[in-house]
């Protein structure tokens, strides 16, 4: 890895944290140029404009959800297994997800609901990947028979993420000492 894309890495770990702490919209050039040490000019050079580097940081943290949660479910048997896993691993992601603040894309999804542009765009077609993710995983649940032949995989997959996102607010927002179980 280049020293330049190495830097862009630390940054967008950074403006992650940020971001997960103050919010996406909130997270400015100057704000995350304090965080990092970095001059205002350094950071534009590498982002070029806020929403470039709203869009990246939304990227970022989609890559690190996809190989600390999806990635190792997907080591698992097909199915019920697997579910389990995406599930396990997604509410330890909750739990002590590496980000300050917790999770940047549902506090994104719910700051940028309607507000159209590129940054929107982009959760948009994170959000749409974990569903058909999702919702592929319980096709293949139906065919291993694990799952009932009648279910309906994009009614499963809307149900496991509203579940997933009720325990983020029981867990970071309302700290429910029995949210976990």
């Amino acid at each position: 890895m280049a020293k330049g894309e190495k830097t862009k890495n630390k940054i967008l770990e950074k403006a992650a944290d940020l971001a997960s702490i103050c919010g996406l919209e909130e997270m400015s050039i100057g704000k995350l140029a304090k965080a990092t040490g970095l001059s205002k000019s350094g950071l534009f050079a590498h982002f070029n404009s806020k929403e470039n580097l709203q869009t990246q940081v939304i990227q970022w943290v989609a890559q690190m959800f996809a190989e600390q949660v999806m990635r190792p479910s997907f080591q698992e048997p097909r199915g019920i297994p697997r579910i389990r896993a995406i599930f396990d691993n997604w509410k330890d992601w909750i739990d002590g997800c590496c980000l300050p603040g917790g999770c940047v894309m549902i506090a994104s999804s719910t700051e940028f609901s309607d507000k159209p542009g590129a940054v929107r765009d982009e959760i948009v077609s994170m959000m749409d990947e974990l569903l058909r993710s999702l919702t592929r995983t319980a096709e293949i649940a139906i065919e291993e028979g694990h799952f009932k032949a009648d279910t309906d995989p994009r009614q499963f997959a809307f149900e496991f993420e509203s579940l997933l996102h009720g325990y983020h607010l029981l867990q970071r927002l309302l700290k429910d000492p029995d949210a976990r179980e």
